[in-house]
């Protein structure tokens, strides 16, 4: 615990070193990329997760398609009574 409050301590002190060296114009700079950077990294995991439930649905679909393909092959006890009934 103490070495993440030393780390986030010291990254503070360098931005705030960079900030007062650099100017606003680096700052702004770096600030707009990191922007830049969180929207793409937000971008890319809209895409995953829209991706993933894409392949779910897909999946699903097919289990369901299968079960419905099972069920069509199988004759009811009720159709075949009737047809005992007819042969008779």
């Amino acid at each position: 615990m103490t070495e993440f409050r030393f780390a986030a301590l010291a990254g503070a002190a360098a931005l705030a070193l960079a900030a007062c060296s650099g100017g606003d114009d680096t700052l702004n700079a770096d600030t707009a990329a990191a922007t830049d950077n969180a929207d793409a990294m937000a971008a890319d995991a809209t895409n995953d997760i829209a991706n993933a439930e894409a392949v779910a649905l897909g999946t699903q679909e097919q289990q369901l398609e299968a079960e419905n393909a099972a069920t069509e092959n199988v004759e009811s006890p009720v159709d075949a009574d009737e047809q005992n009934v007819s042969g008779m």
